[in-house]
């Protein structure tokens, strides 16, 4: 594969505000399954909704993401989803907070996987206001050959039993809670809305629920079991999970730590995540 040693290193710097809308319509979007805050405060994981990239329709590439090549590497596998990451919040974001976000690539790295080669990509954020930086995190986006004999329908691995968790929220996976997911994202990637493209180009037996999605859940989950926002929060994608279902958000809490996973209807687990305090 190619290398991209040029690309460790590159930044950039986008702006925005926590406003009354954004919080409105990401409480209609979540509600009931948020963590309680106090007037004022955003909830966990806002912040995937500030400062989204504003690509011109016309740099778009076929999967409705901004084309590769321009902060991030031109990696030469066509599919995209979040593998996982790390959260360190250091305080709330607040109504009215002017944040800035600066995202810088860390790593690039070739491995294969049981579906073929993959790429991961790293990179850092670091998110403040005018009283300084709010959150630090890790995202990891990994890329993948195109859809063949080992699609994106192949069923979750691994199982769990949402017997074994201390609290379990149904959330039904509609085509309307991903729509507005990707609006307040500004999300074009197409197989959270365009069910053909997803289904018969990229593989998948449906729909596609958005990985920060699920991770927005588990950390929300996180924050009303442990009583206040983690101080660290990981996640980690395992399995793609799909529209037009029911999954679970399931969380159990040992002392001041968190263990929390998303299931299928099938009860496949599709996202881990563990916080603490």
């Amino acid at each position: 594969m190619m290398d991209f040693a040029a690309w460790i290193g590159r930044t950039r710097t986008q702006s925005d505000l926590v406003t009354p809308r954004l919080l409105a319509e990401f409480r209609a979007t979540f509600a009931p399954h948020l963590a309680p805050v106090a007037d004022g405060t955003a909830p966990p994981a806002l912040h995937w909704c500030l400062a989204p990239e504003t690509a011109p329709a016309e740099s778009l590439g076929p999967d409705g993401h901004a084309a590769k090549g321009g902060f991030l590497p031109p990696v030469p596998l066509p599919r995209r989803m979040w593998a996982g990451g790390q959260i360190e919040t250091l305080s709330a974001l607040r109504e009215g907070d002017h944040v800035t976000r600066t995202e810088t690539v860390r790593d690039v790295a070739f491995k294969d996987g049981r579906s073929g080669r993959l790429c991961f990509v790293t990179v850092e954020h670091a998110v403040a206001t005018d009283r300084g930086v709010a959150i630090r995190e890790r995202q990891d986006i990994v890329y993948r050959e195109a859809a063949g004999a080992q699609t994106g329908a192949a069923a979750a691995a691994e199982r769990d039993d949402p017997g074994a968790y201390d609290t379990v929220w149904s959330v039904p996976a509609t085509p309307t809670l991903l729509f507005r997911y990707s609006a307040m994202t500004f999300n074009g990637h197409r197989f959270h809305y365009d069910q053909p493209y997803a289904m018969q180009v990229e593989g998948y037996a449906d729909l596609v629920v958005h990985g920060p999605m699920q991770a927005t859940l588990l950390m929300n989950l996180a924050a009303t079991m442990l009583g206040q926002v983690p101080r660290l929060f990981r996640y980690r994608g395992l399995s793609p999970m799909t529209a037009n279902q029911i999954f679970r958000v399931c969380g159990r809490r040992t002392g001041e730590r968190f263990e929390g996973v998303t299931l299928d209807a099938a009860r496949g687990v599709c996202m881990r995540a563990h916080a603490e305090v």
